[in-house]
């Protein structure tokens, strides 16, 4: 199974600093303890440093991880404000009939809404419905 986790790295920033990244060791640990053989895709681990990639190179990784998402069996999202990217990876997931999991607390926003499976308003709360044996449930039937 493949596990996409997308979610906010610049968000609305107009800098080239990114947000903290420390939910995605979060994820990968609750899913890891349910599903030890899941393929995770991360594209912060695949691109530690992608923000001081040149033009070139940055767009050629982001093309690159829009079409990654559109691999995945499930997706992630981790979305604690508007995030254009995680959007894309969003919808790239949905349309080729992955499940979408979607964090965030904008849950009337029409991409979390109408592109999610199912949405959570917090990390924890996410994290405890991996903990609970309901994730693997509902990505293995």
């Amino acid at each position: 199974m493949r596990i996409f986790i997308a979610g906010i790295m610049q968000g609305s920033r107009r800098d080239n600093d990114i947000e903290s990244q420390d939910y995605r060791e979060c994820i990968t640990s609750a899913i890891r303890a349910c599903l030890p053989d899941a393929d995770i895709l991360d594209p912060w681990v695949l691109h530690p440093d992608s923000v001081n990639y040149d033009d070139h190179q940055g767009r050629q990784v982001y093309l690159e991880l829009n079409d990654l998402a559109a691999t995945a069996d499930v997706l992630i999202a981790y979305v604690p404000e508007a995030s254009m990217g995680t959007a894309i990876e969003i919808w790239q997931a949905f349309k080729v009939g992955a499940r979408v999991f979607t964090i965030s607390p904008l849950a009337e926003n029409w991409v979390v809404k109408f592109l999610s499976q199912q949405v959570f308003t917090t990390l924890d709360e996410f994290v405890q419905f991996v903990a609970s044996g309901e994730f693997e449930a509902a990505v293995t039937r």
